[in-house]
């Protein structure tokens, strides 16, 4: 990894949209959400559904964390309020930070992390307008606020990883929210931090082969040796590694391409179902996964299904092709199959996720000696035909007949957005 200075000494601002979505739902209701206890979740999924945001309120008066179930929110919380979900709005709003970015920095020194975060190289614009970073960032963070009543949380640093790092470790504790970082500040902060998967790079299945290797703090990292780390961790022990020490030579600039193509689908289940319902559930998610593969002009070979329980325990299984597919009638038939190969009737199912692996183009595609290809093109167009009525007309103009029974989610769906409401 290069530790070239002219790449690393940039101006970096990672900003986050604080408790993005507890905080349009509290606005919309012209409530503060620094004073207002409220969870973004769905309470037509039960309680045991997944609270997808909580306000800045409840999470510091009461402990509550975006991502737990429902059921662990206390209920005697005076004037609790359950938020449903509506993804078009956050998209929406979304979109318009992403807007007031552009007015302090061009689109090439615009990279979009997440609905909710976002870095900026401000490194060409602060002599133009007569500003320091911070002045420059207090100016972005105040137009956010007038324009649309969102706070934000700023890291700054001269590079990405530093940047992210000071918005998570300093930043987010702050009043102000407001945090920045150079080399000098690495030690101070950086180097403290433990257990080791809240530094930005590191998750606990990395975290704990850390541990295991005698690392438990990001200052051990810091003073241990990059060749030994590259030895027992591949290249991103190497990359921890400079990590520790504030370096990372990514430009924001530069395009990120993944080794690792995937597509999934996967949902929550409103109610506890049966062995015999899920092969329904399995082939209307076939579809959908199909028509995203379609979009993308995309096949796969590999095909993993996981099912869920209602305790929250699960398995999965994997389906391979010969040659890589996007046929939602092939992929439903196998991941069925393989769902029945395990008979397990006594159990109640909440949760189905359908993963697509080692993705090619579809340009790719070559026939086997071994297909019934006048079959599969006839397959192959009635499906592609069915693709282009839903996206032309919307899903429910294209509905397989199973979406008419009780056990099919395929209807509620397609008037989603991420798997929530619109």
């Amino acid at each position: 990894m290069q530790t070239d200075m002219k790449r690393t000494d940039r101006v970096i601002l990672a900003i986050d949209l604080k408790s993005f979505y507890a905080s349009v739902e509290c606005l919309g209701r012209d409530m503060d959400p620094f004073t207002t206890p409220l969870v973004v979740a769905d309470e037509d999924r039960g309680d045991g559904t997944i609270v997808l945001a909580a306000s800045p309120f409840i999470k510091k008066e009461y402990g509550v964390k975006s991502r737990c179930r429902l059921y662990e929110v206390p209920k005697n919380i005076k004037g609790l309020i359950i938020a449903k979900p509506h993804m078009k709005r956050y998209l929406e709003v979304s979109a318009d930070i992403n807007s007031i970015y552009l007015d302090f920095v061009a689109e090439q020194d615009l990279f979009v992390y997440s609905i909710d975060e976002s870095f900026l190289d401000v490194s060409e614009y602060l002599e133009i307008h007569h500003d320091t970073p911070i002045s420059y960032a207090k100016k972005i963070i105040e137009t956010i606020k007038s324009k649309t009543g969102l706070t934000v949380t700023c890291g700054i640093g001269k590079n990405m990883f530093m940047a992210k790092a000071a918005m998570d470790i300093e930043a987010k504790h702050k009043t102000d929210f407001l945090a920045s970082w150079d080399y000098s500040d690495i030690p101070l902060h950086l180097w403290p931090i433990s257990p080791l998967s809240k530094m930005w790079g590191i998750g606990q299945r990395l975290e704990k082969r850390l541990n295991d290797l005698g690392f438990y703090t990001v200052g051990d990292i810091a003073v241990s040796d990059p060749n030994y780390l590259k030895e027992k961790l591949g290249v991103i022990g190497e990359e921890i590694y400079y990590h520790s020490l504030g370096y990372d030579d990514a430009l924001l600039q530069d395009t990120y391409v993944s080794n690792n193509h995937s597509l999934s689908v996967g949902q929550v289940l409103l109610r506890d179902y049966c062995y015999s319902e899920i092969p329904v559930v399995i082939r209307d998610m076939s579809i959908e996964l199909s028509d995203r593969l379609f979009t993308c002009k995309s096949l796969a070979n590999n095909f993993i299904l996981y099912v869920g329980y209602k305790d929250h325990t699960g398995y999965g299984k994997k389906v391979s092709f010969f040659t890589p597919t996007d046929s939602a009638e092939n992929i439903g038939k196998r991941l069925v199959e393989a769902f029945l190969s395990d008979p397990d009737t006594k159990n109640l199912y909440r949760q189905i996720s359908i993963v697509a692996l080692d993705i090619v183009p579809n340009d790719n595609y070559q026939g086997s000696l071994f297909e019934d290809y006048e079959g599969e093109k006839r397959i192959r167009t009635l499906e592609q035909t069915l693709v282009s009525i839903r996206e032309k007309f919307g899903t429910v103009k294209a509905l397989p007949c199973s979406a008419l029974t009780l056990s099919s989610t395929f209807i509620t769906r397609a008037n989603q957005i991420g798997g929530h409401h619109a």
